[in-house]
């Protein structure tokens, strides 16, 4: 449509491009080796600590192995939202499927999180009111360090990877990456949980109250239930269509109204479509006078600046406006 331009991510300006192949190809791997590192950990975390409630009752190591096979659905979930998000847009999806990551995060925020945590909150609480005696404690201690030690790797695994691609944890953060802030969330949580819960068997240990077993596993539960609120509204806003952080805006803005043939700016609309993928229009007022061969252009030229500066925008409008 003459005076009207929309441009996608295959349709980028001469002289312009968006991020290398191959570091699609490297942020590629690296996703898969969070996702991948997270099932390994759970995987083995569930093993130990499973074992190790049967064989002492311990409400304690019940709450890290809840933890740890809900984290493992989690980080299955956040993985099915991962490999859906890369098909291609089509007919149906026109702007392609980034949201499967917020959807599947969301979920597996209110499975790993609140769901378990609720269910360990209870079984916790019933061990305070009728304490049953616990057996092998030492082990159960031995078991809850390792499961802590496993917890503190796994979130230095995700500030390593952050490392490598010289992003601050503040920006990671602050980023529409719901997945890989999920399963990082959760081994903070769990580090955090096994601290408790290693303290917890200290003081049982000591004492012979098993009463505090219940305590400790009903303070799990409710760290729990605390992080999967907390997240899962974080991941709402995505979900129902989060507007770019005020900074992005600012700097969009700041590009376009430096051109010259700008007048100003009538209206910014945009989304996060998903973490490396935004919606972004705008409604423009040019200079009087122009021609739609100039306005074409212009409208070209802004394009390449704002896609050069922002390389996530992938679907851009710009829209003349009176």
């Amino acid at each position: 449509m003459a005076g009207m331009g929309y441009q996608d991510a295959h349709a980028q300006p001469k002289g312009i491009t968006g991020p290398p192949d191959w570091r699609a190809r490297r942020n590629f791997m690296r996703n898969r080796l969070v996702i991948g590192s997270a099932l390994i950990l759970d995987t083995l975390l569930f093993a130990i600590n499973i074992y190790v409630f049967f064989s002492g009752h311990s409400r304690t190591v019940l709450s890290q192995a809840v933890y740890a096979i809900a984290d493992l659905i989690g980080s299955v979930m956040i993985y099915i939202g991962w490999i859906e998000s890369q098909r291609p847009p089509d007919a149906k999806y026109p702007f392609g499927r980034g949201k499967e990551r917020f959807f599947w995060a969301f979920n597996a925020s209110l499975l790993a999180f609140v769901l378990s945590g609720m269910g360990i909150l209870v079984t916790g609480v019933l061990q305070a009111i009728t304490p049953e005696p616990v057996g092998d404690l030492r082990v159960a201690l031995l078991v809850v360090g390792f499961t802590l030690i496993l917890s503190v790797v796994g979130v230095l695994v995700v500030l390593a990877e952050l490392r490598t691609g010289g992003t601050t944890l503040r920006t990671f953060l602050e980023s529409p990456s719901q997945g890989l802030k999920t399963i990082f969330y959760q081994d903070i949580v769990s580090a955090a949980g096994s601290a408790v819960a290693f303290t917890g068997l200290l003081a049982l240990d000591q004492t012979g109250n098993s009463a505090i077993d219940g305590y400790t596993a009903a303070a799990v539960g409710g760290l729990m239930i605390l992080t999967g609120i907390l997240l899962s509204a974080e991941t709402r806003d995505l979900l129902i269509g989060k507007a770019v952080p005020y900074e992005q805006a600012r700097l969009v803005l700041s590009i376009v109204e430096r051109d010259p043939l700008v007048r100003r700016i009538r209206t910014v609309q945009s989304m996060i479509l998903g973490p490396d993928d935004i919606l972004l229009a705008l409604r423009v007022n040019f200079a009087d006078g122009l021609t739609t061969d100039e306005i074409e252009a212009t409208i070209n030229r802004l394009s390449a600046g704002v896609r050069h500066a922002l390389p996530a925008i992938k679907h851009l409008v710009i829209e003349p406006a009176p």
